[in-house]
């Protein structure tokens, strides 16, 4: 599985073999999650997303100017806990020095939080109690990419993506940048298709079952010796 997971990070950064080990395939499947969940967020919980921050403060501002298909407290809500999400994974990271071992354990925690959205989901709790949960995950989850610094692969991000694209010369980053679009295109496709005709927790269960196989992989790869970036 690790060699699996070395070759294709070698193919999407040459040149630089080892450089970040096996976390480049794990970030693509990761960016794939974030459509999934941000799907099920905008889909089936008032309007919001859980993870792309940026649409939450235009619709914070479409609410208070008076769209009733928007909830100002959600997004509130979801900023809120996306917040604390990376508050507390900025935290941790400087205590654990191994890039890799610090991407598996706030990936575990993200698997954690939406295992318990999933849970309240099937108990019927509110729509809120699964808001602060899925965004509490992504919070976590954007504290962590942030630290490892991969170029190009950001997993909620896809403004400079296609900003990239578009104005530098087709190379390797293209690829890389390539893979995340559609990576999120599919996630969110696929939480779609599962939100619109299944419910939440049919759109969840993927997602959680993808996060911990993301966090087994990292937690078994071999040490790559880097530090963690400040």
């Amino acid at each position: 599985m690790n060699t699996l997971l070395e070759r294709a990070a070698a193919r999407l950064f040459p040149g630089t073999p080892g450089h970040h080990g096996v976390l480049p395939p794990l970030l693509i499947l990761l960016t794939f999650v974030t459509g999934m969940v941000d799907a099920v967020s905008y889909l089936g919980l008032d309007h919001v997303f859980v993870a792309n921050m940026t649409g939450n403060v235009v619709f914070l501002g479409f609410a208070l100017a008076g769209d009733r298909e928007l909830s100002a407290s959600a997004s509130v809500l979801a900023a809120g806990a996306f917040f604390a999400g990376a508050l507390a994974g900025g935290r941790i990271a400087p205590r654990v020095a191994e890039p890799v071992r610090l991407f598996a354990l706030l990936v575990a925690a993200h698997a954690v939080l939406v295992a318990a959205a999933l849970a309240a989901d099937l108990a019927d709790a509110t729509k809120h109690v699964l808001i602060v949960l899925l965004a509490l995950g992504m919070g976590a989850q954007n504290a962590v990419v942030r630290k490892l610094a991969v170029p190009d692969i950001t997993t909620t991000v896809l403004t400079l993506t296609l900003t990239g694209m578009a104005a530098d010369r087709p190379g390797p980053a293209t690829v890389r940048r390539l893979l995340s679009v559609t990576a999120m295109f599919t996630g969110a496709l696929a939480g779609g298709l599962l939100q619109l005709d299944h419910g939440t927790a049919a759109a969840l269960a993927p997602a959680l079952l993808l996060l911990t196989a993301v966090a087994l992989a990292a937690a078994t790869a071999p040490l790559s010796g880097q530090g963690v970036t400040s």
